[in-house]
Parts: structure tokens; C-alpha cells; sequence
């Protein structure tokens, strides 16, 4: 009877750890900012978009319990090295600035950057034709840290806190030009909002700057974590998820090469 009751408590304590472990949940940081059609709130207050849904497919795939957590972008990599969230998932570029803070998981895709404008605007992705122009960016990403470095000396750097809110600028005629991701910017051209203006062309690539495509970041030293994540991108490649949650969003594939 003694035997069998330490047996029996020995197994409760075993389920009770494992159901434990397995409610343990990994906080993935996306920006707070709605960012379309890679993430942004619907009418109910959910988070949608491309990004959502390869999150989701990704921690699914890795068997990760992870719950999407909203930062404010530029707080973001401070929320992760002090803990608040385990992971960014927000369209975040691979780059050696970066990397001296935080690791990356391997790419989950790779866009061009862009310049856009009014329609009416003679202007293309150089410093010489964006001389005399306002150019909004946004703060603490590798489209301000490209521009400061290649426009400053041609064109107004303006700095905001959303792309949102540069496109309204851009729209009002407040500024003359942005600069951002392709994809991203691709869905404002085509939208009501955006229908005054076009994409004008690539910038010149700078890796050191653009970076290497968009990963996962997470912690220094949280391997374990960084391989379950790659472990969760291979899957959703390999098995057609990818393409299929791509295939929703966009007419051709966004992986890059």
C-alpha cells in the first residue's frame, strides 16, 4: 500500500512538472505600431497579417507556446535583453550593429528597400535626385541609419516615430519622399491612402546597413531558443507553409535568395 501510494504521488508530481513545462510560454515581441500586411489589429483588436501567421506557423512547427507581445519599436530590443519578451519577430533586419546585442535566427525573408513619392515627382532612389527633398524615415531602423548616411548630405532627414505616420505626411505633401520596405510600401501605393504616390525605385544595396534579411532576434546565448526557431523556419520552408501563408499576401515569393 506504502509502495503504491508513493508511486501514485510520484506520478502526480510527474504530470504536475510536465503540464507545468508545457504551459511555459515564450513572449514574442512584434512592434506596437501597426505595420501592413505584415502586422496590425483588426476590428476585433487581434493581431493579422503575413508576420502573425508565420509566427504562429513557426512556434507550432518548433512546439513553442508562444504568445505575441505588442512593444513599442523603439523599446523593443531593450525589452528583450531585459527580459520582458524571449524573442522579436517584427520584421527586424539582420545586421552587424545589431548583432552586437542580440543573436539572429536564419531569415524568414528578404525585401528590397525603396524610395516612394508622389506620382508627379521626377525623383529616384539617389542622393543626386533626392537633393532639395524632405525624406521621412523611421526612427531606429536600417532605413534611418541608410539615409543618414547616404542622404544627409543631399536631402531634409526627418525622423518619425511610424511609418503610419509618415505615410500620411507623404500623402498631405508634407514630405517629399520615404524611404522603406519594398513589400511594406507596396501595400500603401495600392491602397486608397496611398494612391497619389509610387514606388520610384531600389536603393543602392548596403548590407552592412540593410542587413541580411529579417530573423528572429533573441537573447545573447539563448541557443537553445535560436535553434528551435530555426528548427520552426526549416519546417514551415520545407513542408509548403511558408508559400501557403505567403501566397495570401503577396503574388510572388518574398524568401529572397
Amino acid at each position: 500500500m506504502k509502495i503504491t501510494s508513493l508511486l501514485a504521488a510520484g506520478l502526480t508530481a510527474l504530470s504536475l512538472t510536465a503540464g507545468a513545462a508545457a504551459a511555459q510560454e515564450v513572449k514574442i515581441g512584434i512592434a506596437a505600431e501597426p505595420y501592413p500586411p505584415f502586422a496590425s489589429l483588426d476590428a476585433a483588436g487581434n493581431w493579422v497579417g503575413w508576420e502573425v501567421e508565420v509566427i504562429n506557423a513557426v512556434c507550432a512547427a518548433a512546439e513553442l507556446d508562444c504568445v505575441i507581445t505588442p512593444v513599442a519599436w523603439d523599446g523593443i530590443i531593450p525589452s528583450l535583453t531585459g527580459s520582458q519578451i524571449d524573442a522579436i519577430m517584427a520584421s527586424m533586419s539582420i545586421t552587424e550593429e545589431r548583432m552586437k546585442t542580440i543573436d539572429f535566427s536564419d531569415k524568414y525573408y528578404d525585401t528590397p528597400t525603396v524610395i516612394v513619392a508622389d506620382k508627379s515627382m521626377d525623383i529616384a532612389a539617389t542622393p543626386e535626385s533626392l537633393a532639395g527633398k524632405i525624406l521621412g524615415v523611421q526612427g531606429s531602423t536600417i532605413h534611418q541609419a541608410y539615409a543618414q548616411k547616404y542622404f544627409t548630405d543631399a536631402a531634409e532627414i526627418r525622423v518619425y516615430q511610424t511609418q503610419d505616420e509618415i505615410n500620411q505626411d507623404l500623402a498631405a505633401g508634407r514630405i517629399d519622399a520615404t524611404q522603406a520596405d519594398a513589400i511594406a510600401m507596396a501595400d500603401f501605393v495600392n491602397s486608397d491612402a496611398g494612391a497619389c504616390c509610387e514606388i520610384k525605385g531600389a536603393v543602392a544595396n548596403d548590407t552592412s546597413i540593410l542587413g541580411l534579411g529579417v530573423g528572429a532576434g533573441v537573447r545573447k546565448g539563448d541557443d537553445a531558443l535560436r535553434e528551435k526557431l530555426n528548427a520552426g523556419i526549416a519546417a514551415i520552408l520545407a513542408d509548403g507553409t511558408y508559400e501557403k501563408i505567403t501566397a495570401g499576401y503577396f503574388s510572388t515569393s518574398i524568401y529572397g535568395g
